[in-house]
């Protein structure tokens, strides 16, 4: 063989794997949005997979036409509502701000909680 053929025989072996798992990919990311839908009924969804089973190629094809505009939409969702989550999260475990731990500070010495000794240590350690 010449190393053209091989070059050849190399660059369809690459592209066939290639096509092989962006297939895999989309048809994995197709039954991932389709589990996900609260709003399609059961029945709908064993017929959708039913057609991804015996038809992949063009069941894959069908659904992101048919539903790839929902599928963003649901996505861009999920993602909006992990953000928050987490956003959400890291509000709650931060550590305060210098400025929220000096207005508590202040508050408890007005009350009558803490004396005047005590708050300037809090806010001498808030500070720095």
């Amino acid at each position: 063989m010449s190393f053209l053929e091989d070059f050849w025989d190399f660059f369809w072996w690459f592209f066939f794997v290639y096509a092989f798992i962006a297939f895999l990919w989309a048809l994995f990311a197709v039954f991932g949005d389709l589990f996900r839908d609260d709003k399609l009924s059961g029945w709908w969804k064993a017929v959708w997979i039913f057609f991804l089973v015996f038809v992949p190629v063009l069941g894959v094809l069908v659904y992101l036409i048919a539903r790839g505009k929902g599928m963003t939409e649901r996505s861009m969702e999920r993602s909006r509502a992990n953000r928050e989550a987490s956003n959400a999260y890291i509000r709650s475990v931060a550590a305060p701000s210098p400025s929220e731990e000096i207005s508590k500070a202040t508050a408890l010495r007005d009350s009558g909680t803490i004396s005047a000794d005590e708050f300037e240590r809090i806010k001498s350690k808030a500070l720095v």
